[in-house]
């Protein structure tokens, strides 16, 4: 019973979604008809002239953009994002940078022996830089500001103080830039007077404009501070880390500069104005906390640990801990402590990790290319289904290329946004494409049904190309080819002949015996009328084939099989006569044995049995 019931559930199931189907595309027919048989009429007008349009709009558009927005540049960010999440490989860290982090278990280790939570004394600043010192460090960077004197640690800014005099400029501390607004204020000093200041320009001059800038307490250490601002993308993601601030001709290094002309020996007007950091999910940079490194034992490690090897290393010092507010979104990270950034980004500088990009203008004019060479691939009447693989495999094998270079090399070619444009416009010239082709092969969207009460008369031709034998079958293929692009192209253009394609599909289990069939059919009121219609138009499909310097008729021949019948006799109402008609005078067309050559004045259709071509 139960299984009655399922059958008959199914039934009507199958039943309703077929009626459903038969009314929803009776009605989408009617939509898609609204606006594909208007596009076809102004495209038998406009013909191929519209692929030049859409290409000199891309491009103008691409050269706008650059002069404005460069939205092109605000989609790269968001697609380097995705991709150096994804990547299956990433840089391993070379050892040659480290972090200390002060976090909640080193603050809260000391709290527990009653010296105090955050923030710490001076003097324990001053303790966690000696273990430092004693660890053999290269050189560190403080990312902790130390704006004003310590009140209640008067002897611990003494000790601070002395050990950066006495570091030889290996201990680096912060600075920060102050609004421009403030550079007016007394006491801003001038730009080349900036602590490790270095001239843009060799026209650069004394002592240069006057900015704002907050130093760290005591001389020394003013004298071996650097910059630590960083700036955002327009989405506020860091994703590139500027290494210097240009005030007029001179430049004010930041942290991570001055720390890689440190380590490299390098002079800071030697590295680029920004560095992009190779950002890492996976393998982060060795690190420890910064009462394991003042007490000189685990204290927050696990035991299983290995504690990392400081000597000769290049250590930025911050804060991770939570509550204190240094958390800075990167593309792998929405949190990421401010120390581990500075830290990146001086490790992509020694470690020569660094992203490289090539100008912005790459992917305009990357774009650019492509737009201009899709709309004349269009433009020349190229069949679509190699078209639409063409530019498929060009977009694999660019996103292969950008996504592997990104991966083993450190390069990333921003092509994916430039793809995302050429897609576009693709699209746009596929649509176009598809109107010629519906309206050539007679799809009924995009010109109206035949009527058989209104022209009666149909008349059949079958083309076929024949390369010369003594071509070879590379040349052969090549040249049939091109016989089809530009039979194609001609009836693209808007013409009276409907093609009946797909006889024989292209890669068919037969397409090699009977790939050069190309019916095309004219509709006439009487045989006169069909006849003048079919000569007319293969008069100029000759002309269209043989214009050029590379003639069809140099190394082949076309030869032409012709059918004609009246369809339509008006002895019953009904079509079925029509249909049978029809399906003769294809078979006759298609059987037909006589064939004559395609010429410059095709008379032999204005003959009833005109004489035969010799074969």
């Amino acid at each position: 019973m139960l299984g009655k019931f399922a059958e008959f559930l199914i039934v009507r199931i199958e039943t309703a979604m077929s009626t459903l189907a038969v009314v929803f595309m009776d009605a989408w027919t009617v939509v898609e008809q609204a606006w594909r048989r208007p596009l076809s009429r102004l495209m038998v007008r406009a013909k191929f002239v519209v692929y030049p349009l859409i290409a000199v709009a891309a491009v103008g558009w691409l050269a706008w953009d650059w002069t404005h927005a460069r939205s092109l540049n605000a989609a790269e960010d968001a697609i380097f994002d995705t991709v150096i999440q994804w990547r299956p490989i990433e840089p391993k860290p070379s050892g040659r940078t480290a972090v200390v982090e002060i976090d909640d278990c080193s603050i809260e280790y000391y709290r527990s022996r009653g010296e105090g939570g955050w923030p710490w004394s001076r003097q324990q600043h001053a303790d966690l830089l000696d273990a430092l010192d004693r660890a053999g460090v290269r050189a560190v960077g403080y990312d902790v500001l130390f704006v004003d004197a310590s009140q209640q640690d008067p002897d611990g800014d003494a000790v601070l103080e002395a050990m950066a005099d006495a570091g030889n400029g290996r201990f680096l501390f912060a600075s920060s830039r102050q609004h421009p607004s403030y550079d007016t204020q007394p006491g801003a000093p001038a730009a080349a007077s900036v602590p490790g200041a270095f001239a843009l320009t060799p026209e650069a001059t004394r002592p240069g404009p006057r900015v704002a800038v907050l130093f760290p307490t005591g001389k020394a250490m003013q004298r071996n501070s650097a910059v630590v601002n960083i700036s955002r993308s327009a989405d506020g993601v860091i994703r590139d880390i500027p290494l210097r601030l240009a005030i007029g001709d001179w430049g004010l290094p930041s942290l991570e500069l001055r720390l890689a002309a440190i380590a490299s020996g390098k002079p800071a007007s030697s590295f680029p104005e920004a560095v992009r950091v190779n950002w890492r999910t996976r393998t982060g940079l060795p690190n420890i906390s910064a009462a394991d490194l003042i007490e000189g034992k685990r204290i927050c490690r696990d035991p299983t640990d290995p504690m990392p090897d400081l000597k000769g290393a290049v250590v930025l010092v911050g804060y991770n801990a939570a509550g204190l507010n240094d958390a800075k979104p990167t593309p792998v990270d929405p949190m990421m402590p401010g120390v581990e950034v500075h830290a990146e980004a001086v490790e992509a500088l020694l470690n020569d990790s660094a992203i490289w990009m090539p100008p912005p203008s790459v992917k305009y004019l990357l774009a650019g290319f492509m737009v201009l060479l899709t709309a004349f691939a269009f433009w020349r009447g190229e069949p679509h289904e190699d078209v639409d693989g063409v530019f498929v495999a060009v977009n694999i094998v660019l996103l292969l290329l950008a996504t592997i270079g990104l991966t083993f090399f450190g390069m990333f070619v921003d092509i994916f946004a430039s793809v995302g444009f050429i897609s576009l416009c693709f699209g746009l010239c596929r649509m176009y494409a598809s109107v010629q082709r519906g309206r050539a092969i007679g799809n009924n969207d995009y010109r109206d049904e035949y009527d058989a009460d209104k022209y009666p008369w149909l008349l059949m031709a079958r083309l076929r190309y024949v390369p010369d034998p003594a071509l070879t079958g590379h040349a052969a293929t090549r040249r049939k080819r091109e016989y089809r692009r530009r039979l194609r192209r001609f009836l693209y253009s808007g013409t009276d002949a409907v093609m009946i394609e797909g006889i024989v599909e292209r890669k068919s289990w037969l397409h090699e015996i009977l790939d050069d069939l190309m019916m095309l059919v004219w509709t006439g009121i009487d045989e006169a009328d069909a006849r003048a219609k079919a000569m007319h138009e293969l008069d100029v499909l000759y002309q269209h084939l043989n214009e050029h310097a590379l003639r069809i008729d140099d190394q082949g021949m076309v030869r032409v099989a012709i059918a004609v019948a009246m369809i339509d006799d008006n002895i019953d109402d009904n079509n079925r006569g029509e249909q049978m008609r029809l399906r003769e005078l294809l078979g006759q067309d298609l059987n037909a044995n006589d064939e004559w050559p395609l010429s410059a004045a095709n008379t032999y259709l204005n003959v009833a049995h005109p004489p035969q071509i010799e074969t």
